[in-house]
């Protein structure tokens, strides 16, 4: 019997030796159980390669400003675990999630025995994320965001209003595929009967994909730069402006502080999807609604400019390619100074060699986790003029931030496990 917060979160956690289990059959058997909260469940479901977490973040704030109690299920966490299943943006009360919990854990026992086997730290995550959503807590929508890949994604059992494929590129390749296709077919499993996706995927071959799957499921495909689209308005120093046109209205001004290129497509989808949502399912989103909340949307980690730090979550080959872009877009005329570190298991190489092109100081630092490259290894890869290895980050942080001139910029990027180490620090 759970009593704490902490007593869940150290219990879900300890599942981690089990490893990562794809497939729907475990959350299937939850679901039974539980009688099916995945049913009552009024549900966007947001998957792709990168820009999920923003493109949540700015429909969350859309349909808040209206006047609505929106869920959320992301991942991972920058500050509290408790922040994965939160309503309105706040967490997870702990007598809520301490009493779903107490109601999962002798199936989760039970699971254990069967041939299924027991289940995975994040299927335990997401098992109590639906039937809060389901049963304890009905909100008036909930946007889900896929763990990993789609098809085989723990979320996948949920049946949503619409799904949203952000983008596809090449990441955890070492499950999800080796090519463009294998990839696209796997995120592409997270279409429905009868609900449509809306996509910036601009691959050719991930379109086919995505849309034969959307045939076979009769639903229909809205594409960016097709049925909607958005123009670059360009940039000032702390905001972007952009006009969007969907297949029902035309907003010819719109604001974030949420900064780059691709968090204007991201805010473009978010739109999309709560025009759709007010078109067939009478949700009242008013062009006000729209403006406020693209405007007042905040993702932290993602170019989070804190004074003369910018972080930023990017843990892959596009994620850094958008971090330098945005860079170049914004701050072109400051002094960088790059502290970087990655899991080995992302495309290092292209990574720094992306960093390298911006011709900044690159120090490269290394995390005290299993999965973390090494510094050493990191630094072998950089063909940068200015590099070096920095073991103690913490203290170089504290020193650059002593010694910066006006005109210099220290920017901490290449995974979120750093960044929301370095959150937990700053703060």
């Amino acid at each position: 019997m759970f009593h704490t917060s902490q007593e869940v979160i150290q219990w879900i956690q300890s599942q981690i030796n089990q490893g990562m289990k794809l497939g729907l059959e475990r959350m299937e058997w939850f679901m039974e159980k539980l009688d099916h909260p995945e049913r009552t469940v009024r549900a966007v479901h947001v998957g792709g390669t990168n820009g999920k977490g923003s493109t949540v973040t700015f429909l969350r704030s859309i349909l808040q400003t209206a006047g609505y109690e929106v869920g959320t299920y992301t991942s991972p966490y920058i500050e509290t675990f408790e922040e994965r299943i939160s309503i309105n943006g706040e967490p997870i009360p702990e007598a809520d999630l301490v009493q779903v919990a107490n109601l999962i854990k002798p199936l989760a026992d039970e699971l254990a025995e069967t041939e299924l086997g027991a289940p995975t730290e994040f299927e335990l995550l997401t098992a109590i994320a639906i039937y809060y959503f389901g049963k304890l807590h009905k909100v008036d929508i909930t946007i889900v965001e896929v763990g990993l890949g789609g098809k085989n994604d723990a979320t996948n059992v949920i049946i949503p209003f619409i799904s949203i494929i952000t983008n596809i590129g090449y990441d955890h390749m070492n499950v999800l595929g080796d090519t463009i296709v294998e990839i696209a077919t796997e995120k592409a499993g997270i279409i429905k009967n009868g609900a449509p996706v809306i996509t910036a995927v601009s691959d050719l071959e991930a379109l086919t994909i995505i849309e034969e799957a959307a045939r076979r499921k009769r639903s229909t495909v809205y594409k960016l730069d097709r049925e909607f689209s958005y123009t670059d308005l360009g940039p000032s120093d702390d905001s972007e402006f952009f006009s969007v046109k969907t297949t029902y209205h035309t907003y010819s001004v719109l604001t974030t502080t949420m900064l780059g290129k691709h968090q204007i497509e991201n805010a473009t989808l978010a739109i999309m999807a709560a025009e759709y949502l007010k078109q067939f399912y009478a949700l009242y989103i008013e062009e006000e609604h729209i403006q406020a909340g693209v405007k007042n949307a905040f993702w932290p980690g993602r170019f989070e400019v804190n004074g003369q730090i910018i972080l930023d979550g990017s843990h892959n080959e596009e994620g850094i390619k958008s971090l330098v872009d945005t860079l170049e877009r914004h701050y072109s005329n400051k002094k960088l100074t790059i502290l970087f570190t990655a899991l080995e298991d992302k495309p290092l190489e292209k990574m720094i060699n992306t960093l390298d092109a911006l011709h900044a100081k690159l120090y490269f630092t290394e995390l005290s986790q299993p999965r973390a490259a090494k510094a050493e290894q990191l630094f072998e890869l950089s063909n940068a003029k200015q590099k070096e290895i920095v073991i103690n980050w913490q203290s170089f942080m504290t020193e650059k931030q002593k010694e910066m001139r006006e005109d210099e910029l220290l920017v901490i990027c290449g995974s979120l496990y750093f960044i929301k180490e370095v959150i937990s620090i700053l703060k």
